[in-house]
């Protein structure tokens, strides 16, 4: 029974990451024009160095609130958690950078804050649907066809 509850917690977690990543790539902007100053601050430290290891303390060292009224804002701002915002802004660069076909899996996962090319995999698969090299050549044989779907 419990395996069965934690299927369904997985299942339910990568739906919202999905949607989470849906929503980005529709509009990088995912921050409401009105949204809170303190969670702008937070969002722009987040875009200016995404592949850094952040924690939710630390952005909100960052933002100037303590950790917990800082998590509280920020989803009231973006409708999600820091982390799976950083995911999804993550994976949405990841995404930009396999479309322009240049650098490698293991610099891109690099770039976006992966520790390795298979955690990077991992992470693109989970949440887009495909690997990332498939991704990449879909995007090179029919631009534009999966950024939709994405």
């Amino acid at each position: 029974m419990s395996g069965r509850l934690d299927s369904h917690a997985v299942r339910g977690r990568r739906a919202s990451a999905r949607a989470c990543f849906r929503s980005m790539s529709a509009n990088d902007n995912a921050v409401a024009e009105h949204a809170d100053p303190f969670v702008e601050r937070a969002v722009a430290a987040l875009r200016t160095d995404p592949a850094k290891r952040w924690t939710v303390a630390g952005l909100a060292r960052v933002a100037g609130l303590s950790r917990a009224p800082f998590a509280r804002r920020f989803r009231e701002a973006t409708g999600t958690s820091p982390r799976r915002w950083l995911i999804a802004h993550r994976l949405e660069l990841a995404r930009q950078q396999l479309a322009a076909g240049e650098p490698t899996l293991s610099e891109i996962a690099d770039a976006v804050g992966y520790a390795s090319e298979f955690a990077f995999s991992k992470a693109f698969t989970r949440v887009v649907g495909i690997p990332p090299g498939v991704y990449r050549r879909m995007t090179r044989t029919t631009p534009g066809a999966f950024r939709a779907a994405a």
